[in-house]
């Protein structure tokens, strides 16, 4: 059965969606909504950088595109500055009948334990009348921090702790509101960024680490926090714009799952804008790469390196947040409606994937 699919947002992750849909035999792409009018009329497949038409145009009429009730849409529009808008979109769409994976709000990736009940109720409630479902994830968090990790949990006779870690330079991710407004680079030190204010890393992933937690059976006793920043040694630019000398420049926290006194859930990232900055600090295998450490009987590293095939490590990064939603589309028009986590869906393949010669 052919999936009616539409796609939401044409940025950095949306883009790369388009193409994932338009890969998978059983998804159609029947809508594309964008925000600005400079897009609307355009071609999908112009949108989304490929060398052929795919005969569906953007459009900037939200309400026709929920009347044409489509089976799923990817959502990849931007939530960390609109918070509330991200959520009314969410909530009205699980209201008319239409399921939905997303890439943000990241923390309803898990949020049980994350965010007030009350919070999450009128989704859920959403979810029920419509008859939907909705899935947040992507790479990180998402990916990198459920799946993976708990795999390699599986061949374990004693766990002590699991860390996620991210290792990543981010100077080629061209997203200035992210990497300057949201994560505080190229601010000058003494200034606290949205995503180092009080609370927000274990918000933000804090599901990482309660999910974890659920899915090896731990209950955790709180959530703490560890952050280091590097200013940068002299004025260099980066894909977004400039970093001048002395602001922030790397950045390393730590979301740490507590049990019994010692952490147990660990999620780490450790974001550079150069290769040279915080020398000391965990060092990526290649470019770029997601780490899994297993400690207890055996001890495990895992590593997932990323690398577009452009030899760039931030597409392969976007594309691996476009494609964990578009192939799970197929999954979460067949779940239960209500909100659903990685840990409620079957195993999630490329299939249908495999290049023919």
């Amino acid at each position: 059965m052919t999936l009616k699919v539409v796609q939401w947002s044409t940025g950095n992750v949306g883009r790369h969606a388009i193409a994932g849909i338009d890969a998978r035999p059983e998804l159609e792409l029947t809508g594309v909504w964008v925000s600005s009018p400079e897009k609307d009329g355009q071609d999908a497949g112009k949108l989304a950088g490929l060398d052929r038409d795919l005969g569906v145009l953007a459009t900037t009429d939200a309400d026709a595109l929920i009347a044409s009730k489509p089976d799923c849409i990817v959502y990849t529009a931007m939530a960390d500055n609109r918070l509330p808008e991200a959520i009314a979109d969410l909530t009205r769409f699980l209201r008319a009948g239409i399921n939905v994976v997303s890439s943000s709000p990241v923390f309803l990736q898990y949020p049980y334990g994350v965010v007030p009940p009350q919070f999450l109720e009128p989704i859920e409630q959403a979810a029920v009348e419509g008859g939907a479902s909705l899935f947040v994830n992507g790479v990180d968090p998402g990916f990198a921090n459920d799946w993976l990790p708990l795999v390699v949990t599986s061949v374990s006779e004693r766990i002590d702790e699991v860390r996620c870690l991210e290792l990543l330079d981010y100077s080629t991710y061209d997203n200035a509101t992210v990497l300057f407004d949201v994560m505080g680079f190229g601010k000058p030190m003494d200034e606290t960024p949205m995503l180092l204010q009080p609370g927000v890393l274990s918000l933000a992933w804090g599901s990482v680490v309660r999910q974890l937690a659920a899915g090896l059976g731990v209950e955790l006793d709180e959530l703490k926090e560890t952050v280091v920043r590097l200013p940068a040694p002299e004025t260099f630019e980066i894909a977004s714009g400039t970093i001048a000398e002395g602001t922030m420049a790397a950045l390393r926290f730590e979301v740490l799952g507590m049990s019994g006194g010692r952490p147990v859930c660990v999620l780490e990232h450790i974001t550079r804008l150069r290769p040279d900055l915080g020398p000391d600090w965990p060092q990526p295998a290649g470019q770029g790469c997601y780490r899994v450490v297993v400690s207890g009987e055996p001890n495990y590293t895992v590593d997932m390196q990323l690398l577009g095939t452009d030899g760039d490590h931030n597409t392969a990064g976007l594309k691996a947040t476009a494609m964990r939603l578009v192939n799970a589309v197929e999954a979460v028009v067949a779940a239960e409606p209500g909100l659903r986590t990685a840990l409620d869906l079957p195993l999630i393949t490329g299939r249908g994937l495999v290049a023919r010669g």
